[in-house]
């Protein structure tokens, strides 16, 4: 098996001092998921990576990327001396990069990143060898770790790029750069770091800064902001695509019909009809499916094997994994959990409330008789200082009819409880934590109960808590 960095390899991308000899066939950050002959690199962000490269190497590490020789390491051990270890990650990616004929991708948006990358590793899959982040690794480590562990025979690479502030997407991108790009939507979030729209939408754009010469940019026809997103290809000199509802859409969507269980979508595109399915209820994840549609197109995939493709894409953990937890085998009692509990901002949620008024209750089954729909929302973060208003305005949704009780935990989200209709107003808490004890009342057998927060709120938490009131049933587990 090649091994996707030699000593020789790692020291000339990085001009760093390395003893030869040794192979890495993976490269990791984290000595909990590092497996024997990862190239572990001690990074410094929370903790200092260097406190762990003794333990790295216990664990069978093939070498270490450090910028000092670690206290207990012996000085002749596998080590990676570099000045700078997050700048020598940037020149592995780099190199990674420069050595392959992959055909890459990059994804950026408010909403939808990692699932649209997930949907462009599972439908890409069956015609060509894909790479792609793993969780959302889409920030200034996240993304040169992408690239870095990127092997050379690597056909389509999928890179997710984040931000929280201005300036970062751009960098991103010329490292990545991408042949495809892909804006899934622009919305309020990280409000905090911007002054308006405008401005996240501006940073977005920033993706096409990257593009490969000849490259295409698929955009979100339907927003506001189109116009500023499309402004930026044009001067840029790029091929626009752009994908919603919008007439002028290229691929535009003309119907989406929602199941208990599934996404059945129509659209169109130079005159031709589409017909695409997901194992996933969902409008907005329609929308995405469209772009990853578009970006099959642009690098010349089979259109047919693409979308049947994306028909086994389910969402990944914490982003609208549909669950059936049974409370009782015998009796064949039951209710819905919806796990969106990893992020969250005013389109997300939107987006969370659609897809739980889609669902359908089980009746006459539970302590209630009827069954319910019920949302457990966690704060919104980092929406600067409209946050109290944007959580509000969640009270105005157009499917909070079909919602029978919403629970609301955070100091932000007291603003919607104060908001909400009495009869619909459940436990206000400002923690997750507090509302642990109750979780036997949360859920009755025959509900459908969405948790969606932002992840520094913790309503992962609740997910746990709901999870042991039974056991996930296999059958129906992440798939809706």
């Amino acid at each position: 098996m090649t091994p996707l960095w030699t000593a020789h390899d790692a020291a000339t991308a990085t001009a760093g001092q390395t003893p030869n000899g040794w192979a890495a066939s993976g490269v990791s950050i984290d000595t909990r998921t590092l497996q024997p002959g990862d190239l572990f690199v001690a990074l410094t962000d929370q903790r200092d990576g260097h406190d762990f490269v003794a333990l790295a190497l216990a664990k069978g590490a093939a070498a270490a990327l450090v910028s000092r020789i670690p206290e207990g390491v012996h000085p002749d051990a596998p080590l990676l001396l570099v000045p700078d270890v997050l700048k020598a990650l940037e020149q592995l990616a780099t190199a990674a990069r420069a050595r392959t004929n992959a055909r890459v991708i990059g994804v950026t948006g408010s909403v939808g990143k990692t699932s649209t990358k997930e949907m462009l590793r599972t439908a890409l899959g069956g015609q060509a060898r894909v790479h792609a982040a793993e969780a959302s690794y889409n920030n200034h480590w996240g993304v040169p770790l992408t690239l870095a562990r990127m092997s050379a025979d690597t056909d389509i690479a999928v890179v997710e790029i984040g931000m929280n502030h201005p300036g970062e997407i751009a960098p991103l991108s010329r490292l990545t750069r991408p042949h495809v790009v892909i804006i899934t939507t622009v919305a309020p979030a990280h409000l905090e770091a911007f002054a308006d729209l405008n401005g996240i939408a501006d940073e977005k754009a920033a993706i096409i800064d990257g593009l490969e010469p000849g490259g295409t940019a698929i955009l979100p026809a339907d927003l506001a902001v189109t116009p500023i997103l499309t402004a930026k290809a044009s001067m840029a000199g790029v091929r626009t695509v752009l994908f919603g509802t919008h007439a002028q859409a290229d691929y535009r969507l003309t119907d989406v019909q929602i199941t208990e269980h599934a996404t059945i979508a129509r659209a169109r595109q130079a005159g031709a009809d589409m017909l695409f399915k997901l194992s996933t209820p969902g409008k907005h994840f329609a929308a995405n499916a469209l772009a990853v549609l578009a970006a099959s197109d642009a690098l010349g995939l089979d259109r047919a094997l693409t979308s049947t493709d994306l028909g086994r894409w389910a969402p990944p953990s914490g982003r609208g994994t549909r669950e059936t937890i049974v409370l009782d085998d015998v009796e064949n009692l039951s209710f819905g959990l919806i796990d969106d509990a990893f992020n969250a901002n005013p389109a997300s949620t939107a987006a969370a409330l659609d897809l739980l008024a889609a669902c359908h209750p089980t009746n006459r089954v539970g302590r209630i008789s009827v069954g319910r729909r019920i949302a457990i929302l966690g704060d919104m973060l980092e929406l600067g200082p409209t946050e109290n208003a944007l959580h509000a305005d969640i009270a105005n949704h157009p499917a909070l009819p079909d919602i029978a009780l919403i629970h609301c935990v955070g100091p932000r989200m007291r603003a919607l409880h104060d908001a909400l209709p009495k009869s619909k107003r459940g436990h206000w808490v400002e923690t997750a934590a507090e509302l642990l004890p109750k979780a036997a009342q949360l859920a009755d057998a025959g509900d459908i109960v969405l948790v969606k927060g932002s992840k520094g709120i913790k309503v992962s938490l609740l997910v746990d808590a709901l999870r042991k009131l039974g056991h996930p049933s296999a059958a129906h587990q992440g798939n809706g």
